[in-house]
């Protein structure tokens, strides 16, 4: 069975950090472009972070560029997104999601077809 399990989350202060991690099971994500995509309560979900399978090329949006981080140990069959400066706008239900569509069809759609359960982030003073 498919599997992506979110961890990580949690409450942090504005300007704090953290490190969610996504791990996979019944399959190894070397093969999968991932994705971090975020939901705040009454919006709509945003992707947030993307890292190909193959040569480990990135997308992040214009709202977290220069903050955060995606990163994938396949040896662990594990996907990271370092948070830092973390704002109350960051504040949402964060999910990790697996795709094996050809990268450039996946950033141009955002369509991932495995997705984990997600985590909540909470930046707040």
């Amino acid at each position: 069975q498919l599997q992506l399990v979110e961890s990580g989350g949690g409450l942090v202060q504005p300007g704090g950090s953290l490190r969610l991690s996504c791990a996979a099971s019944g399959f190894t994500l070397d093969y999968y472009h991932i994705g971090w995509f975020r939901q705040a309560p009454g919006k709509e979900r945003e992707g947030v972070a993307c890292i190909s399978s193959s040569d480990g090329e990135t997308y992040y949006a214009d709202s977290v560029k220069g903050r955060v981080t995606i990163s994938r140990d396949n040896a662990k069959n594990t996907v990271y997104l370092q948070m830092n400066s973390l704002k109350p706008e960051d504040t949402a239900v964060y999910y990790c999601a697996a795709d094996n569509s050809p990268w450039v069809i996946t950033i141009a759609t955002m369509r991932f077809t495995y997705w984990g359960q997600g985590t909540q982030v909470t930046v707040s003073s």
